[in-house]
């Protein structure tokens, strides 16, 4: 896991001050990599990369970046791991191997194969610059769902890419244009959407996509990047070809896999453990991993004085199931407080996702002990395991019993946030207005009188439910959980891979029929009876929590100055963005008790926040 950055620039590229720049874009991501810096830059071309090494496969110089393949053509600098790389050495030709790094592999695999068909080829979370000398052609990639970050973006005559925003700070031709349509999805989210960044001139590499910059036309072309694998796609190709099995074999098939997956991403030459709630999916993925192993496993957890938010017992009741050697932390409210203050810092566009504190603390915890986590993170969205699936759907059949036109009428009759979801067109609308912030709110972002905005289509498929799992594996997995995690375990220089993410783990879990992840009414049933096989059922069933985190109680205790000095009229109108009316009305309804507004109110503070750290 690393951190990358660089620019491409045709004009006025003078190369004492260009690695000048350079070195101050990597240095500002240095959290990502502390273990080495790495610069390649180039003149004639006006191309610099750069990259910032936290060494977990080959920690000698052999491994370094940004690395240039054998024949010359290629330089590359990545971010991530690539989990087959030791398979693919052995399909390829090439065996004059320097060392024994992920990243030489993907540069001897792009010479024999080309881009395209390595990225079909690989297994990993990544994200990577590669430059083309021959072809004079820059080409960005990330992993297939998201796990690395990847931004890119035109400025000045000037070509950006880089892990994190904060890396563009440092370059004299970037400006920081903030896009008030990205402010207005993020209010509704609580994260930035798709491909949008917070600023209009910077956008994000989905995932599973590629671009090929070419530099010649860094004034005319519209950049667009393409897809080299498709969910969507991968369904379709299904057609009626789903897993054919019975219930126990597709327990089998998949304990199978997962091993198998678990196993590649234990490969590291660094010490190595995993996160552990108690919750089934992080259980499961220690499971395989004792199974695997041939010590105990270091595990780690975090848990709170308060009852209603503590889980950390039941991941010693797992911990001692399993027999792996585990580490609990208990925190107090001023630990979390005092990463209340490190959010803008660590989140560098606003993120409003308040688990996000309890897993910057996991991260610190285990990065005593470990330089890899494996997280559990996938499982919710793969395997039904969202109880919010079942709900909408039941919602929305009977909302849909009423003819649409006719329900449309209802803003003459009804406040403007039930409205919206009355004229809910189809279920993916109503399912996205159920999970959204600000509902009613039109006027909230200045100058956007429409808070709406696209929601990923999923029309193609016949189950409600499994077009809500589709939803959130393109949308909130990537945009929020993934984002989440990355940014909280970079912060602390801590690499997590998450074995559920495997293509070929999402690929099995959407060729099962819905009824087996849903059945008999008990969400995840796959995971859940493999789960029970290595730990006893008593220890993990119980109702989920997640991380949750008392924000509601802190705005009106702990955090009350901090609310109310970033939601002043003041701070609201030196940002001018919100709408001071609609936000003080908030503030005051939720200080007084009358009503619960903390998930609003914390999206504009997370936003106000931010814009004071980085806009200033």
């Amino acid at each position: 896991m690393c951190g990358i950055t660089g620019f491409v620039q045709l004009e006025n590229f003078e190369l004492g001050r260009s690695k000048e720049i350079l070195r101050k874009m990597t240095d500002s991501i240095v959290h990502r990599g502390p273990d080495s810096d790495g610069f390649w830059l180039d003149e004639q071309s006006g191309v610099a990369l750069g990259h910032r090494r936290l060494s977990i496969l080959d920690l000698s110089e052999a491994g370094s970046q940004p690395m240039i393949s054998a024949n010359g053509q290629y330089v590359i600098v990545l971010n991530g791991e690539i989990y087959n790389h030791l398979s693919i050495r052995k399909e390829i030709s090439f065996t004059e191997w320097r060392g024994h790094s992920d990243t030489e592999t993907i540069l001897e695999a792009i010479v024999e194969w080309g881009f395209k068909k390595t990225l079909e080829k690989i297994e990993g979370m990544f994200a990577f610059a590669l430059w083309d000398c021959k072809k004079q052609q820059l080409i960005l990639a990330r992993d297939r769902m998201g796990e690395k970050p990847l931004f890119y973006g035109k400025v000045n005559g000037t070509f950006f890419f880089t892990s994190e925003l904060k890396a563009l700070y440092q370059h004299p031709n970037f400006e920081k244009n903030i896009s008030r349509d990205a402010i207005a999805k993020y209010v509704r989210k609580g994260y930035t959407v798709g491909e949008d960044s917070i600023f209009d001139n910077v956008k994000k590499i989905i995932p599973s996509s590629f671009l090929v910059f070419d530099p010649a036309e860094i004034n005319t072309s519209e950049l667009k990047p393409e897809r080299y694998w498709s969910l969507e796609s991968y369904i379709k190709g299904l057609g009626g070809h789903r897993f054919s099995g019975d219930l126990e074999e597709a327990v089998g098939a998949f304990e199978t896999l997962l091993l198998d997956v678990v196993k590649s991403q234990m490969l590291s030459d660094v010490p190595l453990g995993a996160f552990l709630s108690g919750g089934i999916d992080s259980s499961l993925v220690v499971s395989m991993m004792q199974q695997v192993a041939d010590k105990p496993i270091k595990t780690f957890t975090i848990g709170f004085h308060d009852e209603k938010f503590n889980e950390a017992v039941h991941a010693k009741n797992v911990s001692d199931a399993l027999g792996t050697e585990h580490t609990e932390l208990i925190v107090t409210e001023e630990d979390y407080l005092d990463v209340v203050d490190q959010l803008p810092e660590i989140y560098d566009e606003p993120f409003a996702d308040s688990s996000q504190i309890p897993t910057i603390l996991v991260s610190r915890l285990a990065k005593q002990n470990v330089t890899v986590a494996l997280s559990g993170d996938g499982g919710d969205e793969l395997f039904s395991g969202y109880d919010r699936y079942k709900r909408s759907a039941e919602y929305y059949a009977k909302l849909n019993l009423i003819p649409l036109q006719l329900r449309k009428l209802g803003r003459l009759f009804v406040p403007a946030g039930i409205a919206e979801g009355l004229a809910s067109p189809n279920i993916e609308s109503f399912y996205s207005y159920l999970n959204r912030m600000w509902k009613g709110y039109p006027t909230l972002v200045k100058g956007v009188n429409n808070l709406d905005f696209p929601f990923t289509a999923s029309s193609f498929l016949e189950n409600d439910i499994e077009r809500l799992m589709f939803q959130d594996t393109l949308d909130y997995l990537p945009d929020d959980i993934l984002q989440k995690v990355d940014r909280a375990a970079m912060s602390s220089s801590l690499e997590t891979r998450v074995p559920l993410l495997n293509h070929r783990i999402v690929e099995f879990a959407w060729s099962l029929p819905i009824d087996f992840k849903s059945h008999n009414g008990i969400n995840k049933w796959p995971m859940k009876n493999l789960l029970h096989k290595y730990v006893p059922r008593d220890i993990v069933e119980r109702p989920k929590k997640g991380f949750s985190v008392p924000v509601a109680a802190w705005l009106r205790g702990h955090l009350k100055s901090f609310a109310l000095d970033l939601l002043s009229e003041e701070s609201l109108r030196k940002t001018d963005v919100f709408d001071k009316k609609i936000v003080s009305q908030q503030l005051k309804e939720h200080m007084s008790g009358k009503k619960d507004r903390h998930a609003t109110l914390w999206t504009i503070l997370m936003y106000q926040a931010w814009y004071y750290k980085h806009m200033q």
